[in-house]
């Protein structure tokens, strides 16, 4: 008897994993160099929040890594990318374009501006935004009036665009960015997943205006919670650390504050964390792809469905791994992420499209029909370094 598909992506997964019984975690953090060393320096030394020497650390070693002029440590990565739409200039009721398939912080992120997300539709090549797709939409529904774009079926301003790095995939970037002139739209990356993914050579968080990073602990790299804003703009860098810092006026010893900000720092022991992490983000990249490089000869026998791979001319940290259905259906792919899970293996849907949920259903979306496929086809599988 022929074995099932759900039982040959459950072999290959273990075979890939090197674990033949027992859980198989989606991805742990992986712990293997001066982690403890400086989060024990931060609670000897009594340094244990938003000031401290590791701080100002990670934010060089971030900047180092990403090629980025500036970097700025932030609680999290919705944070970063909260201060990155404001810093873009969003406005109360602007429209933001950017993906439905997307994690919901950034959708969240462009609602705390009181801002409208505009879900558009992502290429089969990056799971991104697709460039073909966008230009057709703008054209359809977007003008430029003295410098500024704006939805002719709305009225209201499309202040920028969101692009994200699906998975740590990057994106179209240069086509994107192109499109994003063209309609003078703020050019943002939500880099959240992609931290030593490169686009073209260059370290993805470049490209735009402004982008943000997640150091969440089931990332490439984790600061427990974390994450980071990039720009290479000093004005918005200066900026950047004032919002994220209660926006207190720097004096010796007074408390004066000049504007509604935000409590955003990273403490200290978080970023003691990412130090010693960072120290070891190429070999854990590495790891990841010599994985992935696994999977995709594993999965290639494989007829009924694909292992999701980078495109030509970029570098991908393989985030999280995807095999992709050839025929999208959500029957099917529950039935198989019932059998991964039973089995002891964490695996899991993409999200659940932005537009489909109860609070963005009333957004304004573009076709979606990608963006559908996917989320009827793809399953995230198990993608740990330690592997």
């Amino acid at each position: 008897m022929p074995i099932r598909l759900s039982e040959k992506i459950e072999q290959i997964i273990r075979r890939a994993a090197g674990i033949s019984h027992g859980p198989v975690v989606l991805h742990e953090p992986f712990f293997n160099g001066n982690e403890r060393q400086y989060v024990a320096d931060c609670i000897d030394t009594n340094w244990v929040s938003t000031v401290g020497k590791y701080v100002n650390l990670f934010e060089e070693l971030i900047s180092r890594t990403t090629g980025a002029k500036h970097a700025i440590a932030t609680i999290n990565g919705t944070a970063a990318l909260h201060i990155c739409l404001l810093l873009a200039g969003t406005r109360t009721g602007d429209e933001i374009l950017t993906p439905a398939l997307t994690f919901v912080a950034a959708a969240n992120a462009i609602s705390y501006c009181n801002a409208i997300p505009h879900f558009v539709d992502v290429s089969p090549l990056s799971m991104g935004i697709c460039p073909e797709k966008l230009q057709a939409h703008l054209e359809k529904i977007a003008e430029v009036r003295d410098g500024e774009c704006f939805n002719r079926e709305t009225g209201r301003p499309i202040r920028a665009i969101v692009v994200m790095h699906t998975f740590g995939h990057p994106s179209h970037l240069d086509e994107l960015k192109q499109i994003a002139d063209r309609y003078a739209l703020k050019f943002i990356e939500d880099a959240a997943e992609a931290i030593g993914s490169a686009y073209h050579g260059r370290h993805v968080g470049n490209h735009g205006l402004l982008s943000a990073l997640s150091f969440n602990g089931n990332k490439t790299i984790t600061t427990g919670g974390g994450g980071a804003i990039l720009t290479n703009d000093d004005a918005l860098a200066k900026r950047a650390r004032h919002l994220t810092t209660t926006g207190k006026v720097v004096h010796p010893w007074e408390y004066f504050h000049d504007c509604v900000a935000y409590n955003y720092r990273l403490p200290n022991l978080n970023a003691a964390l990412g130090c010693a992490q960072l120290e070891q983000l190429s070999d854990i990249v590495m790891k990841k792809r010599v994985l992935a490089s696994r999977y995709k000869s594993e999965f290639s026998p494989v007829k009924e469905l694909r292992f999701f791979t980078e495109m030509d001319g970029v570098k991908s940290n393989y985030w999280l791994n995807a095999i992709i259905l050839n025929n999208p259906s959500i029957e099917l792919r529950n039935g198989l992420l019932k059998h991964l899970n039973d089995a002891g293996i964490m695996a899991r849907p993409v999200w659940n499209l932005m537009n489909r949920l109860p609070m963005y259903a009333s957004c304004p979306a573009a076709d979606l029909s990608a963006s559908q496929q996917l989320e009827a086809s793809l399953i995230n599988i198990p993608s740990s370094p330690s592997f």
